[in-house]
């Protein structure tokens, strides 16, 4: 599992997501495929800011479980979503 924070906020965090091709959008990060999450919208939108902020969770924060995918061919598909 990897975690990052993309700089620019939440616009900036989806503009990554919506650029990714091989990796999908999920809200459930157990899978075979590389799934990511914007955990700020999804699994701790119910959560305080307080509560978020102290996980380290914040608007620009995006989840990435690694799945059985060529590593090339993930690395490839995030260099070119982090380009846009």
């Amino acid at each position: 599992m990897l975690a990052l924070d993309v700089v620019g906020s939440e616009s900036a965090a989806f503009t990554l997501l919506n650029n990714l091709h091989l990796i999908d959008t999920s809200r459930n990060l157990g899978d075979c495929k590389s799934p990511t999450c914007h955990p700020y919208t999804t699994t701790h939108s119910n959560s305080s800011p307080k509560d978020r902020a102290n996980l380290g969770i914040f608007d620009g924060h995006i989840r990435l479980s690694i799945g059985l995918e060529d590593a090339d061919d993930l690395i490839e598909d995030l260099d070119q979503a982090l380009i846009v």
